[in-house]
């Protein structure tokens, strides 16, 4: 049996099952199963199931933003925001079963007709820090495009999506097509990447296990989409609105305790408003709410487990000084204060690695030249800020930095509507938007004679 604690009590949640390989290879093969007849249904039928489906999620979202609240210890507001994303994403992609349309291609001799096939079985690995709103941008445009699904949870984070699949059944997806396996990465997980019947994996978590697999999949030549880890640069100059940018700075790293690969952790500032842009960032980290993830007035809540906390921990009182300290409860519960480092090199193994947890590396820059420099050096490229009021330098600087994702005087990354995904490696592939469907279907290509 695996036990699943709360984060936040360091208590004992739920104990359920433990999948393993037997259990992986049963559940791709209810997929194989399933997935003749669930390709076979019509577009509009297949539109409104998964509509049956936004709807009946809808219904459950207060359950389920609580559930997430607490398996996840992420503050209860922003659980609510993610199951709003979670509806919202299954109604988008509803739509999709009727708008996949292909192209006629005029050649000699004939007609030549494109059509977007489904892949087959997909196995969809997803991680703890956000794991059924993660799980909806894989699942919706998977099912929408008539593929069938093996959804493997993180074992800390399993809840919700245990739910996501009773819900499904209750709705009316038929037995089969989407299936819940939970258990550790390196069994089930590893199984969906070796597994001959599975046509492609989309994974998110961190680059190094992203690495395994894509090599992984290189064995059967699976398709992948891999959305890992990130860096990212908060670039904010000379002439930005530095209160607007220092308020919103502390939530762009340690919204979610820090443990968000979007996370704007390095904040690149210029030296000329350093002084005044950390007086402004300390009172906004110090106005920080972290405690109960159910109090309605919570900001930021635990980490997820006690060895994520030791391995934030090992970033702090390194080389770079700790400038900001802000304030965590005691007691039981994964708890970390969210910290500010400055001034920090680039070079600083805080600057450098994933620190996935609320702790943010200030580095100061002399011009824009150097701020797209630092910014870029990093073998990181997902997501990123500017913050200025010259609209030219504000589009250059977004032009020239390596990532994919760039907000200009926000800190927003996601939409449901706009293609999500990373440069370098931080990862292959987009999810979410129209793209996203591309990546679950073959295009094939159809002649027709007329001779």
């Amino acid at each position: 049996m695996l036990s699943v604690l709360e984060p936040a009590t360091e208590e004992v949640l739920a104990q359920i099952p433990r999948a393993g390989r037997e259990e992986t290879d049963a559940a791709v093969a209810r997929a194989r199963a399933a997935f003749p007849a669930w390709a076979a249904v019509g577009p509009p039928d297949r539109a409104a199931l998964l509509r049956d489906l936004a709807d009946a999620l809808e219904a459950r979202s207060e359950d389920l933003a609580v559930l997430e609240a607490r398996n996840a210890g992420k503050p209860i507001a922003d659980a609510r925001g993610e199951m709003g994303m979670v509806v919202e994403t299954f109604r988008f992609y509803a739509g999709a079963p009727e708008r996949a349309t292909g192209k006629t291609i005029p050649v000699d001799g004939g007609v030549d007709m494109t059509f977007r096939e489904p892949l087959g079985v997909v196995g969809l690995i997803v991680p703890w820090n956000f794991p059924l709103v993660i799980a909806s941008w894989k699942v919706a445009p998977a099912l929408a495009a008539g593929n069938t699904v093996v959804l493997k949870p993180a074992e800390l984070t399993p809840l919700t999506a245990i739910e996501l699949e009773r819900i499904a059944l209750d709705a009316g997806l038929p037995e089969g097509v989407l299936n819940v396996v939970v258990g550790p990465g390196s069994v089930c997980g590893q199984r969906l990447v070796e597994h001959p019947d599975v046509a492609k994996i989309a994974f998110t978590g961190s680059t190094a296990v992203g690495r395994g697999i894509a090599a992984g999949a290189a064995g059967t030549i699976k398709r992948v989409t891999l959305e890992l880890g990130g860096k990212s640069a908060n670039v904010v100059y000379a002439d930005a609105d530095l209160e607007k940018a220092a308020a919103a700075a502390p939530l762009a790293v340690f919204g979610n305790a820090g443990q968000d690969c979007c996370a704007r952790s390095r904040i690149l500032v210029e030296r000329s408003v350093l002084d005044p842009f950390m007086a402004a960032l300390e009172d906004a980290v110090e106005a920080l709410r972290v405690g109960d993830p159910l109090d309605e007035g919570t900001q930021m809540g635990p980490l997820i487990s006690a060895g994520q906390r030791e391995q934030v921990a090992s970033f702090v009182n390194g080389e770079a000084p700790v400038a900001i300290r802000g304030t965590a409860p005691d007691g039981p519960g994964y708890w970390f204060p969210p910290t500010v480092l400055c001034p920090v090199a680039n070079d600083d193994r805080a600057a450098r690695e994933e620190i996935f947890g609320p702790v943010a590396a200030v580095i100061p820059f002399r011009d824009e030249a150097e701020a797209v420099r630092l910014a870029n050096d990093t073998i990181y490229g997902l997501s990123g800020s500017v913050w200025t009021r010259n609209g030219a330098k504000a589009l250059r600087t977004a032009r020239a930095i390596e990532t994919g994702v760039v907000s200009i005087n926000s800190n927003t990354s996601v939409r449901v509507s706009t293609p999500f995904g990373g440069f370098k490696q931080s990862g292959v592939g987009r999810e979410l938007g129209p793209d996203a469907l591309d990546a679950y279907t073959e295009l094939k290509n159809v002649f027709y004679a007329t001779d």
